[in-house]
């Protein structure tokens, strides 16, 4: 991560080795992918900190009640059949529908397309999850869904 003099803002470098997800819209609950393989990145056995940073082309909200879920979660088996946890989480969609997920929030700001930025780390309660995953949860009447891009960029 470095950051640009004229606006101070993070810029992220692209390694295509931490893709999570390539292209592709999202319309029910689904592991994140490249080129129509689940993505699991094995960061190590210690600890890793980090940005997902997820390009949203497309957002339907159009119902008034769509919410995505955009996690990325953790786990030491390497194939997600056990031990898994949810390290960070980005709820994305109809403003009023997250702000009632989320009970006295106040949040009402529809998303739009555009730049989100996740901090993570892969400690959750003093246990490092050496394998990653990003995983989309859908919630609402979804006509088309979302589209987005994501990658890691470590700090």
């Amino acid at each position: 991560m470095s950051y640009t003099a004229a606006k101070s803002r993070p810029t992220y470098t692209f390694d295509a080795d931490l893709e999570m997800k390539d292209t592709g819209l999202v319309a029910a609950d689904a592991a994140w992918g490249v080129a129509a393989s689940a993505k699991v990145l094995d960061v190590g056995t210690g600890r890793f900190c980090g940005h997902c940073v997820i390009d949203i082309s497309a957002l339907e909200i159009a119902s008034g009640d769509e919410r995505y879920d955009l996690l990325i979660q953790g786990s030491n088996s390497p194939t997600f059949a056990s031990d898994i946890v949810i390290l960070a989480a980005l709820p994305v969609g109809d403003g009023s529908t997250i702000g009632t997920a989320y009970a006295g929030s106040g949040v009402d700001v529809d998303d739009t397309a555009g730049r989100y930025v996740l901090p993570f780390t892969n400690e959750r309660n003093n246990i490092y999850y050496r394998y990653l995953r990003g995983f989309t949860v859908v919630t609402g009447s979804i006509a088309t869904g979302i589209n987005f891009t994501a990658f890691v960029a470590k700090d």
